[in-house]
């Protein structure tokens, strides 16, 4: 290290010690004051910063309000949880009494909320909508908690989403808010879609969109349709979410909602490239794209370029997707959209570990991890841990490999996301099934089985129960082996899945060193 990276160190060091001393002081010096100075000080403070962002917002309409109104950015937002925060504990601010000093603080914590869910911080909207939630009565209260709860479910934090939910939804139903009640009941459709319910998730989608069909809301009956469509699509019934989505994007032309149609567009292209329809899927995410970018919506342009990426990750062209990977991130930072840059740089790893380069793939799970756990989407930690153990795996890293399986298996089970339970179980059995840790592999291989059964996975379905053959036959049950890859080859097939020919190889491989006739007929 030369005598110039030492000055710089040093440099970073003492700034460093500075801020960390500085802090540790103006916090001593604040314990020092008197409960009424300190009070002095937030309102002295509350005073200072409202003025220097340009004074006090507007009041917002209701919140509850069926259709809500649009929301106007003003200067003081980036301040809004801090001024909220010097309200509640300052006295007097500004001369306010009780009374206006409560609604001014009920304007800056709404605001907080909006502003973070407007910058894509879903942790952060989430706390900031529980605070208004208690500073509200009524039909506000119960909404407060219902986006609370949305972003809660987006952070991944399920078991916290629930419940507000089901109180925004008992008092929506109380107070006769049928338009809010449908809005209650989506949410919590998708919730428990999302964690494996999927009888309960229809009926409540079926009920949401009965109360939007009666009440007039072409809008939100579009929408609602298309979250039943990629629920109906995720579990594998894709004629029922083709119509579904055509439904959805009918109703979105018949409106002329330009970007919600491009939304559902992405959706349908999500599905045929599902269904093994390839070149439908492409076809329909550029058609997406470009309503995005007719619209300008970044953020939808750089998740469409994301999907389009692991679309050419899936067929093949890799050139083309590592160019939309980068696209995609790009756009993402631009408009701030961490959850889903972590997500889309996860989904670049896999491209990197297709293609050879595995210490790359580790450090972009590795970053797609510090994302997923900063901006708390703990659903995608967990299916970033999977990807990170399969990296491990291939690399010969076995006991680390199981290690990381076993937390996505715990992060999965504790935010209830079934469908990945079932994909890390049924990958965590292969694993053990080549380090000879029969007895366990067996039981994952049947437990990944049944929750894609329950979940409709057909994919993975097909895909480990070809795994599932190869272990029953590696244990001398070749005809019960037989039977069980001629199921997954099946399903495979169905689904023009390209991994069919890879599972087909290797079958071929292990019958031959078994002395027996391949599974399919097939002769050398």
């Amino acid at each position: 290290m030369n005598a110039e990276s030492v000055d710089s160190l040093r440099s970073r060091t003492l700034e460093q010690a500075y801020l960390f001393r500085h802090a540790l002081l103006r916090d001593a010096a604040y314990q020092l004051q008197l409960p009424g100075d300190r009070a002095r000080l937030h309102a002295l403070a509350f005073v200072a910063i409202e003025r220097q962002a340009g004074g006090r917002p507007p009041e917002p309409p209701p919140l509850h309000q069926p259709v809500p109104a649009p929301f106007r950015p003003h200067s003081a937002d980036p301040f809004a949880q801090e001024l909220a925060e010097h309200l509640r504990l300052g006295r007097h601010p500004g001369g306010l009494q009780p009374a206006a000093a409560l609604s001014a603080r009920k304007l800056y914590e709404r605001r907080a909320a909006e502003h973070a869910e407007r910058h894509l911080q879903p942790a952060a909207a989430e706390l900031a909508w529980q605070r208004f939630a208690e500073l509200s009565t009524g039909s506000e209260k119960a909404e407060s908690l219902r986006r609370s709860g949305a972003m809660a479910a987006l952070a991944g934090r399920r078991k916290i989403a629930e419940p507000l939910f089901a109180q925004a939804l008992a008092s929506f139903r109380a107070a006769g808010e049928r338009r809010l009640e449908a809005k209650a009941l989506a949410d919590l459709a998708t919730l428990l879609g999302d964690t494996g319910r999927v009888v309960e998730a229809e009926a409540a989608y079926a009920e949401a969109i009965a109360i939007f069909r009666g009440a007039g809301d072409r809008h939100l009956e579009g929408v609602t349709l298309r979250s039943l469509a990629n629920l109906q699509t995720a579990t594998g019934r894709i004629p029922e979410a083709e119509r579904g989505y055509a439904q959805s994007l009918q109703i979105q032309r018949e409106i002329g909602n330009r970007p919600h149609e491009g939304i559902v567009l992405g959706s349908l292209a999500l599905l045929y490239q599902e269904s093994g329809r390839i070149e439908e899927a492409r076809r329909m995410q550029a058609e997406a794209l470009a309503i995005h970018r007719e619209v300008g919506d970044r953020r939808f342009e750089g998740i469409v370029l994301g999907n389009l990426a692991g679309l050419n990750v899936r067929a093949g062209r890799r050139d083309e997707a590592e160019r939309e990977f980068e696209l995609s991130i790009n756009r993402l930072r631009e408009v701030g959209d961490r959850a889903v840059e972590g997500i889309t740089l996860g989904n670049r790893a896999i491209l990197y570990k297709e293609t050879g380069r595995l210490e790359m793939a580790e450090r972009a799970c590795e970053e797609a991890l510090r994302i997923h756990r900063e901006v708390g989407n703990r659903r995608f930690e967990g299916v970033t841990l999977g990807s990170l153990a399969n990296i491990f795996w291939v690399t010969g890293r076995v006991a680390q490999a199981e290690r990381i399986y076993e937390q996505a298996l715990a992060t999965h089970r504790e935010v209830r996301d079934r469908r990945s339970e079932g994909v890390a179980s049924g990958n965590l059995a292969q694993l053990l099934h080549g380090a000879g840790k029969l007895d366990r592999a067996q039981v994952l291989f049947e437990q990944a089985i049944a929750i894609h059964r329950e979940v409709r996975n057909r994919r993975f379905e097909g895909l480990h129960l070809c795994e599932l053959a190869v272990f029953r036959l590696s244990s001398g049950r070749a005809a019960e082996a037989r039977e069980t890859w001629l199921e997954g080859a099946a399903l495979l097939r169905q689904l023009g899945d390209p991994d069919l020919a890879l599972k087909t190889g290797e079958m071929r491989e292990k019958c031959a060193a078994a002395g027996i006739i391949p599974f399919d007929g097939a002769t050398a």
